[in-house]
């Protein structure tokens, strides 16, 4: 003869495990088997482990930051003289230690 499993029906408490994922979402099983003792449900971490995988439930898991498509376009020279400017900043010092900074304006 060999050896016929004694496991309780887990029905009552697979349907408390659903509701309460559906629930709080972003809930694991450690969470959620907290809310299930509360609700007067008693068992351990590990049966509520179990159910939790053999359920297929999951922490939802947040979308990614949206990132620009596509290349970047090249910047358009003008043809035209003074349609663009640029600008710089330049430092340097004198020999006896002061520093001084220009400003530079391209057209």
């Amino acid at each position: 003869m060999r050896y016929r499993r004694r496991r309780p029906d887990d029905t009552e408490l697979r349907e408390e495990l659903r509701k309460a994922a559906e629930k709080h979402r972003r809930f694991g099983y450690r969470r959620l088997h907290v809310i299930l003792r509360r609700d007067g449900h008693v068992t351990n971490r590990k049966r509520t482990q179990r159910l939790y995988r053999e359920e297929g439930l999951a922490v939802r898991r947040r979308r990614g930051r949206k990132r620009a498509l596509g290349a970047r376009a090249p910047l358009v020279t003008e043809a035209v003289a003074n349609a663009r400017w640029s600008l710089d900043f330049m430092q340097d010092q004198f020999a006896d230690g002061r520093r001084f900074r220009i400003l530079n304006v391209f057209s």
